[in-house]
């Protein structure tokens, strides 16, 4: 259920972002939602291969290579979905920012409080 939760709020933060920013356009909420799921699937197949693959830069980088790594991340995801579109390498890399921004708010919502 909480998989479900977040698979919706990141799809509610790409609808929004992809409205706000003028060079990341997607076509409707069942896109959105689509471009979440990717997008995860991306994140958990692909990146650590990535990561691994550019260690060093990243190391060299002090691990700032990582934002060009999400960047091209979503790329990857806008060449596999139709109706989802990012305009270049820059609109990635601020739309991955903002969407990990605005992830980890809406994400907050879902934390259990602890009891002690």
């Amino acid at each position: 259920m909480k998989l479900l939760l977040r698979i919706l709020l990141s799809a509610v933060a790409v609808f929004v972002l992809a409205h706000v920013l003028p060079g990341v356009g997607v076509d409707g909420y069942v896109t959105a939602i689509i471009v979440a799921v990717v997008l995860s699937l991306l994140n958990f197949i692909v990146k650590p291969i990535l990561v691994v693959l550019t260690l060093p830069v990243t190391i060299i980088t002090l691990g700032l290579f990582l934002l060009v790594i999400n960047a091209v991340i979503i790329l990857l995801a806008d060449r596999l979905i139709d109706g989802f579109t990012v305009n270049s390498i820059w609109w990635a890399l601020l739309f991955s920012l903002l969407l990990s921004f605005l992830q980890s708010i809406l994400f907050s919502f879902l934390k259990e409080d602890k009891k002690k």
